[in-house]
């Protein structure tokens, strides 16, 4: 498979059935789970059985995976993940931009720098016309990485799945 994006100092990459450690690590750290489940771990059959399938999903519109494990592009150490995944599997124009990435690569831009060029490969090569992302209310990093990417803020909404207000913020190219 052709490589789909690397930048400066980032690896993405397809996950793999050999990727389930990493994201049981992951999801187990309880300050990267905060904001997502309130920091409760997660079980290994949870990753196997929920998690990963999801991860190895095919996107017919990007003839890709949507789900990237992104390591570092010297020392391979595994830093999270991204996502950018068309809200309808069989058009590429509105997608969704997420990410998890370890409490290790907080601070040093990674968050920043991928979905930068992410949201760049979709407007330029993949016929995206708008890039969204969700984010809760209180999660101020989060929302500054997608400040800083050029999403806009679109609204607040309340989900009755989550506890505290989310943030919709949306890009147009």
């Amino acid at each position: 498979m052709a490589t789909f994006l690397v930048t400066e100092r980032l690896a993405p990459r397809p996950f793999s059935e050999a990727d389930v450690d990493h994201l049981l690590d992951l999801d187990n750290d309880p300050e990267v789970m905060r904001f997502i489940n309130g920091g409760r771990p997660t079980t290994r059959e949870a990753v196997r059985a929920e998690s990963l399938p999801r991860f190895l999903h095919h996107c017919p519109s990007l003839d890709n995976r949507v789900f990237r494990a992104t390591e570092e592009r010297t020392t391979k150490e595994f830093l999270g993940w991204f996502v950018f995944r068309p809200l309808d599997d069989h058009s590429s124009a509105v997608v969704e931009l997420g990410y998890r990435l370890g409490s290790a690569a907080w601070g040093r831009g990674h968050a920043t720098e991928g979905s930068r060029a992410l949201i760049h490969k979709g407007f330029s090569e993949l016929g995206v016309e708008r890039v969204i992302a969700n984010t809760m209310t209180v999660n101020a990093r989060s929302r500054r990485v997608m400040e800083k990417v050029g999403l806009t803020f679109v609204r607040t909404f309340f989900a009755d799945i989550i506890e505290a207000p989310s943030s919709a913020l949306s890009s147009t190219g």
